[in-house]
């Protein structure tokens, strides 16, 4: 395997190129994106012990990353890939992944030449970076079976396009992140037991999801963040979906209508209020109601509905709860009123 530089296109961008077994493959960039880490140091840890290998004959794993949209995975990984100071490459898995979209995608290049491009992941397996697959839970297993050798011992995967064996660099790492929603695939068994540990991410306390917003946002008022956050944790007490980064989106919106129009400025509650509704919706005004509601949909107190209910009558003798007691108990009630 040989490596060279070329320049591209674009000025300041440099492609590196790798060959496999006379398969010149063109290589991506990692993510550049400047962000931190804040609070919550045990997952941070966590994480970067998945990474680290205590012997010769060990194996790093390749932990999943679980929780709500917008929660801090993505910012997870990128902490803990700069705290080992590797690159970072991104995968964005989605429900039309393709084996070879995970791996090598063909180009058609100057003069009918086909160019082979290398993935976020096949550049990170190359360069010994950390590949982060977001979102995981939403490709099909087809395509993870695809990285089914890449996951355990084996460390390869296989390009059918481009006819070539790729073998993971030694520094090589990897972690998925998988929302918890219902937009998603199920895993096959097989995947998971490579996937391996689980690193679940809470929602920040008070004092940490201040401190985020305040990181993201130092231009915006005290006022307006005091609001959020008593908003977000409120949310979070009533096990509600909204995260810091809908938080965070709320307060850049009310900060811009305040500012797009100073002579006749909304006051910063009204521009808060207006934000509250326009980014989660009209129901997010009332969040007891909204978790009421919420509870209802998920059952409520109502008992499930079993197979015999699509079929019977709750009082039909062929309904498998069917009890004859109760149905002469109201057959007397019902002459009694004769």
């Amino acid at each position: 395997m040989t490596s060279s530089e070329s320049s591209s296109s674009t000025p300041k961008a440099v492609q590196q190129t790798v060959e496999i077994d006379g398969v010149t493959l063109y290589l991506g960039h990692p993510d550049e994106s400047k962000t931190e880490w804040i609070g919550q140091t045990e997952i941070l840890k966590q994480l970067l012990a998945c990474w680290i290998m205590v012997d010769p004959r060990d194996l790093a794993l390749s932990p999943r990353l679980v929780g709500s949209p917008g929660i801090g995975k993505t910012t997870l990984a990128i902490s803990a890939a700069k705290q080992r100071k590797q690159d970072l490459y991104v995968y964005q898995c989605t429900a039309d992944t393709r084996p070879e979209d995970l791996l090598i995608t063909p180009v058609l290049g100057d003069q009918g030449r086909i160019l082979y491009h290398a993935s976020p992941l096949v550049t990170a397996m190359l360069r010994g970076g950390i590949c982060l697959l977001d979102e995981g839970n939403r490709m099909n297993e087809k395509s993870w079976a695809s990285l089914a050798p890449l996951l355990d011992h084996r460390r390869y995967v296989e390009s059918i396009i481009a006819g070539i064996t790729i073998h993971a660099h030694p520094d090589f790492r990897c972690a998925v992140t998988m929302n918890e929603d219902e937009s998603t695939f199920e895993i096959p068994d097989y995947i998971l037991s490579r996937l391996q540990p689980t690193l679940t991410l809470a929602h920040p306390e008070r004092d940490d999801e201040m401190a985020i917003l305040k990181y993201h946002l130092p231009f915006v008022d005290s006022e307006l963040l005091d609001l959020t956050v008593e908003f977000l944790q409120k949310a979070h007490e009533l096990k509600l979906d909204f995260s810091t980064r809908d938080g965070i989106n709320m307060l850049r919106y009310a900060q811009k209508r305040i500012a797009s129009d100073p002579d006749h400025a909304l006051s910063q509650d009204d521009a808060w209020h207006e934000a509250l509704e326009r980014c989660l919706g009209p129901e997010a005004l009332d969040l007891e109601s909204m978790s009421d509601q919420r509870k209802q949909n998920l059952g409520g107190n109502f008992l499930p509905m079993g197979l015999g209910d699509f079929f019977f009558n709750s009082n039909d003798p062929l309904h498998p709860d069917f009890n004859e007691e109760d149905d002469d108990d109201e057959d007397e009630e019902d002459d009694s009123k004769y």
